[in-house]
């Protein structure tokens, strides 16, 4: 099933943290969602591949899901049942690359759909964000044991502890200054790895914020959400961290994709929006054509075209940003 719909832009106010306040741009959403065969497949994350196509994970269906920009799908059943897929990315090999978060094991497909599977060495380590690291590697936030783990294209793998305790690292992405930065969400702290395994923790200002999706930004920043604090966080490669609260409260922002022209895209997924906010912290939120449909995992492909995943929805939506 095929839905499309424009939305007119919202005018929304900002507050940022010190007590300066800016209106949104006049903009508009167009958005576009596809049904994913598999009912109830639970999609999480999404990503572009080499072939160009949008891949996903299907956290319930147990699937690695690929559709064309004209809505073409195919699923590909994961060897290991109930493995429970969540974080993917495109790999320097041009496979994709996802972890098992219950499976235990880093999985990865080629663009024809063969399978190759890694056991992650520690047990119960419940892996959750993955992406291609500067080195060539691909590189893993391990929730459960609070470790960074990284994958070679060859399937060799080592885990680097976290420094804080019950830290519960979720998201993980590239920087801009060659190390990995990742989100803390029970320590409450942005971590750096650098590729040989050194890590920094820098506190988030919100107490008990739940930072969860990171990305590289505009100005040499790394920009991330506060699920619990409904904000988006900026911060430097020196550690200072600088918080934008959002319009909509109890919102939930989840993840977070550099959206080129100095702004960020992210999803709401309980405030069920797209939001996008400019370097300078201007807010504008699209609210999706299907109520509730939970929005989760974005990627941008092409200027002011994102995708993602609806996790209730059982969809994968597409939003122009004009």
């Amino acid at each position: 099933m095929l839905l499309s719909t424009i939305f007119p832009v919202l005018l929304l106010t900002l507050l940022i943290t010190g007590g300066v306040v800016e209106a949104a741009a006049n903009l508009t959403g167009t958005f576009t969602e596809h049904s994913i065969p598999t009912s109830n497949s639970n999609p999480i994350n999404i990503t572009i591949g080499s072939d160009g196509a949008r891949w996903f994970t299907e956290g319930v269906g147990n699937k690695i899901g690929r559709m064309t920009a004209t809505g073409v799908f195919k699923e590909f059943s994961i060897p290991t049942s109930n493995s429970s897929p969540d974080g993917i990315a495109a790999g320097p090999d041009g496979a994709l690359w996802f972890t098992e978060s219950i499976g235990n094991k880093i999985g990865r497909v080629t663009t024809a759909g063969v399978f190759t599977e890694y056991p992650i060495p520690t047990a119960s380590s419940r892996a959750g964000s993955i992406t291609k690291g500067p080195d060539g590697n691909l590189w893993f936030t391990e929730t459960s044991t609070f470790q960074i783990g990284r994958i070679t294209p060859a399937g060799v793998i080592t885990e680097f502890p976290v420094l804080s305790s019950y830290s519960a690292p979720d998201y993980i992405t590239q920087g801009p200054d060659g190390a990995l930065w990742f989100t803390e969400q029970q320590g409450n702290n942005i971590g750096r790895i650098s590729t040989a395994g050194v890590v920094t923790e820098f506190p988030v200002l919100t107490y008990h914020s739940l930072p969860t999706g990171i990305t590289a930004g505009p100005g040499g920043s790394l920009w991330f959400t506060e699920l619990a604090g409904n904000k988006i966080g900026r911060i430097t490669t020196a550690g200072v961290v600088t918080e934008f609260s959002l319009p909509t409260a109890g919102s939930y922002p989840l993840e977070i994709v550099n959206g080129g022209n100095g702004t960020l895209v992210f999803t709401e997924y309980y405030g069920n929006n797209i939001g996008r906010i400019t370097s300078t912290g201007t807010v504008t939120e699209f609210p999706l054509p299907t109520p509730n449909a939970q929005p989760y995992g974005i990627v941008h492909q092409g200027t002011g075209t994102f995708w993602f995943t609806e996790n209730s929805a059982n969809k994968i939506g597409e939003v122009k940003i004009a």
